[in-house]
C-alpha cells in the first residue's frame, strides 16, 4: 500500500470530501458517514435518489453500539462468522447517524470490509465511511479504478487504485433490526451460509421479484432496474441448449431489424453464437468467475455501442442466485422463457418478451 495515498485519502474524507476506494466486493464512493453534508455529496456525484440508503463501513465490531441502538445476538453471531467480509447488517440506528445517510430510515446498514486498502483508509479517516458503489446511479458497479473514472471523473476528490476487486458483486445485505433475519440483497455470503449461523432466514420480495415503485428501498440494490448497461438487455431463461437456440433466433431478428446486438455468454457456449459482439462472462461451472467479470462485461458492451444485449441465464445455485439477481435487475426484469425452464427466483416478475 502507498501510505502517503492512504493518509491523503483519510484527510480528504475527514475534511468532508469524496474518495473512491477499492473493497473486496466493488469500488466504493466514500464520505464521512456522520456528516450529512458530506453524504449529500455522494448523492449528488452519483445522481442517486435521496431515498436510497448508504452503507457505513467500519473496521471493528466494537463500533456497532456507536451506530446501532440495539445489536441483537444474531448480529454478533453473523459478524463473528463473516466479518471482515462481504456482508452488511441492517440495524436500528442511533441518533449519531444522520437521516441523510439512511435515506430517511430509522435503520442503518453497516459493513466491515476485508480489503486492506479499504480498512487502512477508514482508520486514517477516523470515522465510519458511508460508501455506496462508486458509479453513476443505476449503472454497473465498478470493479476497477478505470470504471470509477468512466462514470465519476471530475465529480470526486480522489480515486485510490487498488487493482481489480476480488469478488465483483456487492455485499450480501441482511436485516437483523427485528424479527427473523431477512436478506435484502443476495451476494457472496449465501442464504445457506447465513442459515447455518442464525437458523432459517427470510428473503425480501425485492430479492425474488420487482420492488414496487411506490415502496421505499430498505437497502441499496433493491430497486427494480439497477446495475444496467446503456443498451436494452434481455435475459433468456432455460436450459443452456434452449437458451442458445433462442438467442440465435433473436440475433437473426435483430440483424433483420438493423440492430447491433451483443451476447453475454460463457466460455462453454461462446463458439455457438454468430453475433456482432460476444462477451464471455466466465465459466458456467465456476460462478465465481462470472461474478468477478459480470460488471466489466456489461461496461464493455457500452464501449461497443450495441443496441441490444441478449444474456444467458445461470443455474440456480448459492452464488448463481446472486448473479441472476444482478442480471434481472440490469435488464429491468425483461426476460424470454425458453422451453421448459429451470426454477429461477424472480422469474414470475419478469416482463416477458415473445419473439412472434
Amino acid at each position: 500500500m502507498d501510505e502517503s495515498a492512504i493518509c491523503e485519502a483519510g484527510r480528504v474524507l475527514a475534511g468532508g470530501g469524496l474518495v473512491a476506494f477499492p473493497t473486496e466486493t466493488v469500488y466504493g464512493l466514500g464520505a464521512n458517514g456522520l456528516d450529512e453534508e458530506a453524504a449529500a455529496k455522494i448523492y449528488a456525484a452519483k445522481g442517486r435518489p435521496s431515498d436510497n440508503p448508504l452503507i457505513l463501513h467500519i473496521t471493528s465490531v466494537e463500533e456497532l453500539p456507536f451506530l446501532a441502538e440495539e445489536v441483537p445476538q444474531a448480529a454478533y453471531a453473523l459478524a463473528e462468522a463473516f466479518w471482515p467480509g462481504p456482508m452488511t447488517l441492517v440495524l436500528r440506528k442511533t441518533a449519531r447517524v444522520p437521516y441523510g445517510v439512511t435515506g430517511g430510515l430509522d435503520t442503518v446498514a453497516v459493513r466491515m470490509p476485508s480489503h486492506p486498502v479499504a480498512r487502512a483508509i477508514i482508520r486514517a479517516a477516523g470515522v465510519p465511511i458511508a460508501a455506496p458503489s462508486a458509479n453513476a446511479s443505476g449503472r454497473p458497479s465498478p470493479t476497477k479504478a478505470l470504471h470509477v473514472l468512466e462514470d465519476l471523473d471530475g465529480r470526486v476528490d480522489m480515486v485510490v487504485d487498488g487493482g481489480t476487486a476480488g469478488i465483483g458483486l456487492e455485499s450480501t445485505i441482511i436485516d437483523v433490526s427485528g424479527g427473523r433475519p431477512m436478506i435484502l440483497r443476495p451476494g457472496y455470503i449465501t442464504e445457506e451460509m447465513l442459515s447455518a449461523v442464525v437458523g432459517k432466514v427470510e428473503l425480501d420480495t425485492a430479492v425474488t421479484g420487482m420492488l414496487q415503485e411506490d415502496i421505499k428501498p430498505r437497502a441499496p440494490g433493491m430497486k427494480s432496474r439497477h446495475y444496467a448497461p446503456k443498451a436494452e438487455m434481455t435475459v433468456f431463461l432455460g436450459s443452456p441448449a434452449e437458451v442458445c437456440a433462442a438467442i440465435e433466433e433473436a440475433l437473426g431478428r435483430a440483424a433483420a431489424a438493423g440492430r447491433r446486438a451483443g451476447v453475454l455468454c460463457t466460455e462453454e457456449s461462446e463458439r455457438f453464437y454468430d453475433a456482432p459482439v460476444k462477451k464471455c462472462a466466465g465459466r458456467r461451472n465456476e460462478p465465481e468467475s462470472v461474478a468477478l467479470s459480470l460488471y466489466d462485461v456489461l461496461r464493455a458492451f457500452d464501449r461497443e455501442q450495441v443496441d441490444c444485449i441478449f444474456s444467458e441465464s445461470f443455474e440456480e445455485s448459492p452464488l448463481g442466485g446472486a448473479i441472476m439477481n444482478r442480471l434481472l435487475k440490469a435488464a429491468g426484469y425483461r426476460t424470454v422463457r425458453c422451453g421448459r425452464i429451470s426454477s429461477f427466483r424472480g422469474q414470475n416478475a419478469g416482463l416477458d418478451v415473445h419473439w412472434q
